[in-house]
């Protein structure tokens, strides 16, 4: 079966960086457009950013251009997301989530379980 685990969350203060990461298994990686989504607190799950199967091209929700970088790594199954000069509004839970074939940023395959980021001011 399909797995996305997340990982790298953490609690950091304001300006700090955090990495995470999306480990895939049970899916052919490299077949699937991958992507960030976000959740806050008594909030909806918002998209983050997201990159096509080969990792050609990225695409960033305005709240983190410019700050965020996402990549993949498609020999190793894995996906990142750099996430620099955090503020307290990023603090939420993190999904990683995977989309067979043509590009989207709302609808999406698989999810991961989420991992929390908490950024204090």
């Amino acid at each position: 079966q399909v797995q996305l685990v997340e990982s790298g969350g953490g609690l950091v203060q304001a300006g700090d960086s955090l990495r995470l990461s999306c480990a895939a298994s049970g899916l052919t990686f490299s077949s699937y457009v991958m992507g960030w989504f976000r959740q806050a607190p008594g909030k909806e799950r918002d998209f983050v950013a997201a990159i096509t199967s080969g990792g050609a091209f990225t695409y960033y929700a305005d709240s983190v251009k410019g700050r965020f970088t996402i990549s993949r790594d498609n020999a190793k199954n894995i996906m990142h997301l750099e996430m620099n000069s955090l503020k307290p509004e990023d603090t939420a839970v993190y999904f990683c989530a995977a989309r067979y074939g043509t590009w989207s940023i709302s609808h999406y395959d698989y999810w991961g379980q989420g991992t929390q980021v908490t950024v204090s001011s």
